[in-house]
């Protein structure tokens, strides 16, 4: 374990350190089709405007405000003036599920929410229940930020001592977020994360994997803050003193990273996916030489930076290929993409298959990986840029230790650790043992101290053969084609997997020439179809040990959905649900695979 960043401190004492440096675009995002900076003045103005009209509308230290919003400026300013009233936030994602809204707000006993739009508001208004105060970042009526901001600077004025007040009695260990878990298998529990659980691990993980980025960079945020690890993120931004570029939501991305061009990113491994199938699609539907063409250069790239990372001989042969891939396609990728100034990504959240990290930097864009749950607020280890171990979620972070349990479980100790969860001392018990977490999570720590993970405990399955399967592990490697957006491993006491398969619709139709008109859910069956989608899946799990390999696939007529339940807001499977759902064309391929 290396040192710990010294001191411990609350969030506002952190944000107002960042802040006393005098920036004039501090934050930035579009409005009204331009970027509009903020200052550090302005800002700083701002939070302490809201966070008086926080107090002068009856809230007291620790009371529970909600957020749901999708990112934008407002956002950061209602987080940090919650914080600076000594209150808590509470993250809630903009997509939830009613029902989790419900429980979220009776849970936490929120006293304030804070949406974006009217129509966001109805939404909540839609629950039958009684609401918490409800104000409206969008609204122009009394129950508008606006109005709300105006009074609090008026409560400002009549007493100037309150911002230093409140901040005086809060301490390091008091909670600062409440953030509810995804709750693939049900409600959602509450995460309790204090002040310094946040601070440490910003200011840790920040000096440790974040020391390419300082003042002046410039970086763009296109993960939801409602998520722990962007809201960790949004404070380390902070402290670094960069230019922090807001992207709304992930379909302005492309147009977003072409006039920001950033130096560096957080992201999940799904936009990495999306990325490639982008590049594949266009060069798809241009037909011709390019069609085979792109696919080639990236397969190439692949190739060539499997056998450098690893250390095999490559050859004569596979060196020409791609340096002629290299002039050809690869060079031209980082400018396309408006990454031409971007130093890395960091992958998190979810895992990375090391052949889509190596696709990466075939066209030069390195990719590192951290890992953490949200009950570790959010990172227990992450790789740094120059010593970056590919497959591997790093080491951990300075003040951070990990060692496995006897059947290979994660467990981790720190400040980072959570202090429970909220109202349910049983499930804290479970998981809290000696100062240990217990992740939840299977995986191994090589000689030199990275941890490499192998799936959640609880998600791994036996064959009838008696064989265990990592579900993520096969789900990894099917998504290396871009011609599928999503898998679902199911394959519990069976002879072997199987696989429900969300295609691309656009690339399936491109490569076999099927109709645009024709709906998805005509295709689905289609032999051809599931022909092709089957080969795919097939080749991508060849690597894989036999009893791992896919022998059947479901291709399902849509991608699965937080809307449908199908998701959880982080976008992690419900397995359960979609079993369930699934559950007749499930036996029907494996009736098919006995029959053959």
């Amino acid at each position: 374990m290396q040192s710990a960043p010294a001191g411990h401190e609350t969030l506002p004492a952190m944000i107002r350190r960042a802040l006393a440096r005098p920036r004039e675009d501090v934050l930035v995002e579009r409005k009204n089709g331009t970027w509009t900076p903020i200052s550090s003045i302005e800002l700083l103005a701002r939070v302490e405007n809201l966070a008086c009209a926080i107090r002068d509308a009856g809230l007291n230290a620790g009371d529970r405000v909600a957020l749901i919003s999708v990112n934008r400026i407002d956002w950061i300013v209602a987080d940090f003036a919650t914080l600076f009233a000594g209150c808590v936030v509470v993250p809630v994602f903009p997509t939830q599920a009613l029902d989790q809204v419900r429980f979220i707000l009776q849970n936490s006993e929120a006293k304030l929410v804070f949406v974006d739009t009217p129509k966001a508001r109805e939404r909540l208004h839609s629950l039958s229940q009684a609401l918490p105060r409800t104000l409206v970042f969008d609204g122009d009526g009394d129950d508008s930020l606006a109005r709300f901001e105006a009074r609090g600077a008026q409560a400002r004025a009549a007493h100037p001592d309150w911002p230093a007040a409140f901040e005086e009695r809060l301490r390091p260990d008091d909670l600062a977020i409440l953030i509810y878990t995804s709750g693939t298998t049900g409600m959602p529990k509450g995460v309790m994360l204090s002040h310094d659980n946040l601070a440490f691990t910003t200011k840790s993980s920040f000096g440790y994997a974040f020391d390419r980025v300082g003042s002046g960079s410039v970086v763009l945020s296109v993960l939801p803050f409602s998520h722990i690890y962007e809201h960790c993120i949004l404070y380390g931004y902070m402290i670094a003193g960069v230019r922090h570029y807001i992207t709304h939501s992930a379909d302005e991305l492309l147009a977003d990273l072409h006039e920001v061009h950033p130096e560096a990113m957080t992201v999940v491994p799904r936009i990495f996916e999306r990325v490639l199938a982008g590049i594949t699609g266009k060069a798809l539907v241009a037909g011709g030489l390019k069609a085979r063409l792109v696919p080639w250069a990236l397969a190439t790239g692949r190739e060539y930076m499997t056998a450098k990372t690893r250390g095999t001989a490559h050859g004569a042969g596979l060196e020409l290929r791609y340096r002629i891939a290299r002039a050809l396609v690869l060079k031209k990728l980082r400018p396309l993409l408006g990454l031409d100034r971007l130093a890395f990504f960091v992958s998190g959240s979810a895992p990375l298959h090391f052949d889509t990290a190596m696709t990466f930097l075939g066209f030069d864009i390195v990719i590192i990986e951290g890992y953490g749950p949200t009950e570790c607020s959010p990172v227990i280890t992450v790789n740094r840029f120059e010593t970056n171990r590919y497959g591997t979620v790093g080491k951990p972070i300075p003040g951070v230790e990990i060692r496995t349990a006897s059947d290979g479980e994660i467990l981790a100790r720190g400040p980072n650790v959570m202090l429970g969860y909220y109202k349910d001392e049983a499930a804290t018990a479970d998981v809290l043992q000696d100062g240990w977490y217990k992740t939840g999570d299977v995986g191994h720590i090589d000689a030199d101290g990275y941890l490499t993970i192998t799936d959640r405990k609880k998600e791994l399955f036996k064959t009838s053969g008696g064989k265990f399967i990592s579900p993520s592990r096969v789900e990894s490697a099917i998504k290396r084609s871009v011609y599928i957006n999503q898998v679902m491993l199911v394959g519990d006491g069976r002879p072997h997997p199987a696989a429900l398969i969300a295609p691309n619709w656009d690339l399936v139709r491109a490569e076999l020439h099927l109709s645009a008109v024709v709906p998805a859910a005509d295709l689905a069956g289609r032999s051809d179809v599931v022909a092709f989608l089957t080969h795919e899946t097939h080749a991508q799990t060849a690597d894989l040990a036999t009893f791992e390999q896919v022998r059947r696939i479901v291709v399902l007529p849509t991608d699965l959905t937080v809307e449908a339940g199908e998701l959880s807001p982080t976008l992690k499977v419900k397995r359960r649900v979609v079993e369930d759902r699934y559950a007749a064309e499930i036996e029907r391929a494996y009736a098919t695979a006995l029959a053959h």
